[in-house]
């Protein structure tokens, strides 16, 4: 037993430990804020969702134990509690695999690295032993900072800069009190091969090898559905994000959609997309010059009509397994951000970016819900919970036991 009082420690966004009722309340909240299934499937389908843990990922699981009715695997890559906390990843994933069990779908979660052929491999043999060799669905939800090449050994590194200039921008910080405050940061342009490392990282170079890794090993059902997760976002924040390196391996990754949809359509009569996820407080969002001030100044407009990942998510199960037909725009892509991308609400929110100052910007975005928002990734500012209370941090990896 390891109980000890959780503090929040912070370094900006980035928070130093993880509180684990917090998160196992999260989890609990996301599950409930999902309707009820519209029909039960005869078979369960088999799932398996890349970056299960944070973010989108996470709400792509939850959604879909909980909407679709999956079981299958999640792919996670989280650190263990010890000096400190675990990640919140990992209480996470934990509250998850209770919440899956509690329900009866047989989720398995396996920790490691999704680029590596080891991981590929031990995901292929789960799904031999355990789900019966065939597999219905791949969410692909990958955010990371390098990733090395298992052929090569290569590791290259992504970047977040604009492509062929130095940009500005506004940004929103906090003081230790919570305070909001408006600033300009610059970011130096991309150089050398700062695109092409970003492209091998965040583009579909990984998610067409598990694709490959599993196709090969006669993993996939016929009929099978893959769906990258990606953003779009607004011309606000286009020269850092859609225009700038990031953004080259989104379009990446579109073309690999394309390029897969032609195959698995002839291989198992299946299909691949990206879905143009809209904006949220996520654990990667929260790195990207403007991205606060951006989100801070949307929820200030929309309030609480902004769609949360959990539902955008069912949404996007609901598409994927025909509760409603596949919503796709002229370049093949599932669309949840049309509510955010509106002409009315992008001109709000332009008016208010550009406006902004630190002496107004209380008035113009939420800083409240955006605050807690952030220290909510890690656990923290959850309603109901008493953070003066010792908590068990010592919470085991989830075991591979079926329900």
């Amino acid at each position: 037993m390891s109980e000890r009082v959780i503090a929040p420690k912070n370094r900006g966004f980035l928070f130093l430990d993880s509180h684990p009722a917090g998160c196992e309340r999260l989890v609990e909240d996301m599950w409930q804020a999902v309707p009820a299934p519209s029909r039960v499937p005869d078979r369960a389908p088999v799932a398996l969702i890349i970056g299960s843990s944070a973010g989108y990922g996470l709400a792509a699981t939850i959604a879909g134990l909980a909407r679709a009715g999956i079981r299958g695997i999640g792919v996670c890559f989280e650190k263990a509690p010890g000096r400190r906390t675990g990640t919140a990843g990992w209480y996470r994933t934990a509250a998850t695999a209770e919440l899956a069990g509690r329900h009866g779908h047989d989720m398995v979660f396996l920790n490691g690295d999704a680029f590596s052929d080891e991981m590929k491999n031990q995901v292929a043999q789960v799904l031999e032993e355990r789900f019966g060799g065939r597999l219905d669905y791949l969410i692909y939800s990958v955010a990371a900072p390098r990733r090395t090449d298992p052929d090569t050994g290569t590791t290259y590194a992504s970047v977040l800069k604009p492509i062929g200039e130095a940009y500005s921008t506004k940004t929103l910080v906090f003081d230790d009190e919570g305070a909001g405050e408006v600033r300009e940061v610059g970011t130096q342009p991309a150089e050398g091969d700062d695109i092409e490392q970003t492209v091998a990282v965040m583009g579909g170079t990984d998610w067409e090898r598990w694709i490959d890794h599993l196709a090969g090993r006669g993993l996939l059902a016929d009929g099978f559905t893959t769906a990258a997760l990606s953003y779009i976002g607004s011309a606000l924040t286009a020269e850092i994000y859609r225009q700038g390196t990031i953004g080259a391996a989104k379009s990446h990754l579109e073309q690999t959609a394309r390029t897969l949809d032609e195959r698995l359509g002839k291989l198992v009569d299946g299909r691949a997309v990206t879905s143009v996820n809209a904006a949220a407080v996520t654990q990667s969002s929260t790195a990207i010059p403007g991205i606060a001030l951006y989100v801070g100044l949307l929820r200030g407009v929309l309030g609480h009509a902004m769609v949360p990942p959990i539902g955008q998510l069912t949404d996007l199960w609901d598409q994927l397994t025909g509760v409603r037909p596949l919503d796709l725009d002229e370049e093949g892509r599932v669309r949840l951000d049309t509510w955010e991308l509106a002409p009315a609400v992008q001109a709000a929110v332009t008016e208010r970016w550009n406006t902004a100052t630190t002496g107004n910007i209380a008035e113009l975005a939420d800083l409240d819900w955006f605050h807690a928002e952030v220290r909510r990734l890690y656990g923290f500012a959850v309603p109901g919970i008493d953070y003066a209370a010792p908590v068990e941090t010592d919470i085991p990896w989830p075991d591979a036991v079926a329900p």
